[in-house]
């Protein structure tokens, strides 16, 4: 048995999805109004001083704090059916695809919200590791549920889901250096793999 880990957002996409999502669930112009407010985080961001679960929570809260579960999950569920898949470069989804033909178990490791991805994995037939939200009383409350879903996190999840022993081999797929743990599990790891026109550049068939 094999695995292949993808990473979701730059790895599979063309786009960061939860920015897409932002855009999708309140229009263009408050999407760059609410994030012009946020400006002095998104800065702390780029200069380290905030933590990158730090910063999703301050748009979690600017975006849906207070919002119904299920308004959410609808405004979720239609962005999978919609709009994901055009986000997908085609190099990246013929790679997984190539995996699954081969009877590999595939799995998306993600730092974004579980709630648009779970949809479009389940179409996929692929399993899911993603950052969950915090509920109380069926409305959102702007915060992460447990982790997020990203760096060490993800080897974390991964270990605890599946006994890698049992694989005789891993391949893994990233994009940013929240993705570099995976190479210390990984027999091929591959990063920013699927970038450019054309047919991109997917790794050796093995």
């Amino acid at each position: 048995m094999r695995l292949a880990i993808f990473d979701f957002d730059g790895t599979l996409t063309k786009k960061d999805s939860f920015i897409e999502f932002l855009i999708f669930t309140h229009g263009g112009l408050t999407a760059t109004v609410k994030s012009f407010i946020l400006l002095p985080v998104i800065i702390g961001y780029l200069f380290k001083t905030v933590p990158n679960w730090k910063l999703k929570e301050y748009f979690l809260k600017s975006f849906y704090k207070g919002w119904p579960l299920d308004r959410f999950n609808q405004a979720a569920q239609r962005y999978a059916a919609g709009h994901l898949a055009k986000l997908v470069r085609d190099a990246a989804y013929e790679r997984l695809r190539w995996h699954k033909d081969s009877g590999h178990k595939v799995v998306v490791v993600s730092a974004s919200p579980v709630n648009y991805l779970h949809p479009w994995c389940e179409k996929e037939s692929l399993e899911l590791l993603a950052t969950e939200l915090e509920i109380h009383d069926n409305r959102l409350t702007g915060k992460i549920s447990g982790n997020n879903c990203h760096g060490e996190e993800k080897i974390r999840r991964i270990k605890e889901t599946y006994s890698l022993s049992g694989f005789d081999y891993i391949y893994s797929y990233g994009d940013s250096p929240g993705d570099l743990p995976l190479k210390g599990i990984s027999n091929e790891f591959h990063y920013k793999p699927f970038r450019g026109s054309g047919p991109g550049q997917p790794p050796a068939k093995k």
